[in-house]
């Protein structure tokens, strides 16, 4: 456990004292504060419309979902260039084998890489929560529709983070990760497209869209079955990245 922490402490360190990774979450900031004022300013202006619907949708439920959903989208593109150098710029510096000839396991260098990048994402998921939180200042929220949608937003960036891991162990150019995984998130997010047009490979392609899964969590329906994608995808590719890995230390 300790060897692990140290590692997940160095590269956080590493992490945050890069200007890019900065500027990542600047940006990232910057484009969510924009849509968040945008879906409040729309939810002003429609105020009188909705008070005269017989069930009218809450500040919450105009707001959240958007903002989580564009999240998803912004993060989707951003996430790659934070799990690109995590192996890949590691093997490039010819420092990978010295790594993993160090008395330490695998899984604890795969964890302890995956932990660092998840303080840096829960740093992100908290900041965003922190847009619609602040309305509690002035207004009541759906505290449980809120709080489905940061676990949904922090699960889909675990999963984001731990293909970008596995893809990271697979090439020795940073780059190339980052574009792998952009495109293979992609696909994923887009399977739900793919999933409409019926039959039993719809039905197993909708399963394997991460849309189909992150959407309910926005929408505040809590599911077993949603959460449990979520994790099984992690676990999936954190593995994956451990037995890529001892085989590069097993065959020297």
């Amino acid at each position: 456990m300790r060897p692990m922490l140290a590692i997940a402490g160095r590269e956080l360190r590493v992490l945050f004292a890069s200007p890019s990774a900065w500027a990542m979450l600047a940006v990232v900031q910057a484009i969510l504060g924009y849509l968040f004022l945008t879906q409040l300013d729309l939810y002003i202006q429609l105020g009188s419309q909705l008070m005269a619907l017989p069930d009218p949708p809450g500040l919450t439920e105009i707001i959240v979902p958007a903002l989580f959903g564009s999240a998803g989208i912004v993060l989707l593109m951003v996430v790659p260039l934070i799990t690109m150098r995590s192996f890949a710029e590691e093997r490039r510096n010819q420092t990978l084998s010295l790594l993993l000839s160090a008395p330490l396991s695998v899984t604890g260098i795969v964890l302890g890489k995956y932990l660092a990048l998840m303080g840096f994402l829960t740093l992100v998921t908290a900041l965003t929560a922190v847009m619609p939180a602040s309305l509690l200042l002035g207004a009541q929220l759906d505290l449980g529709l809120l709080s489905a949608g940061v676990l949904g937003l922090w699960l889909l960036l675990g999963s984001f983070a731990a293909l970008g891991l596995f893809i990271s162990t697979l090439t020795s150019h940073p780059m190339t990760a980052a574009v792998s995984t952009f495109g293979v998130l992609l696909l994923l997010w887009i399977l739900d497209a793919a999933s409409s047009g019926g039959g039993q490979s719809s039905v197993l392609l909708g399963q394997l869209s991460m849309l189909n899964h992150y959407d309910p969590l926005l929408k505040g329906v809590f599911d077993t079955a949603d959460v449990a994608y979520f994790a099984l995808f992690i676990v999936l590719f954190l593995g994956l990245s451990v037995r890529r890995l001892d085989a590069e230390r097993l065959s020297g």
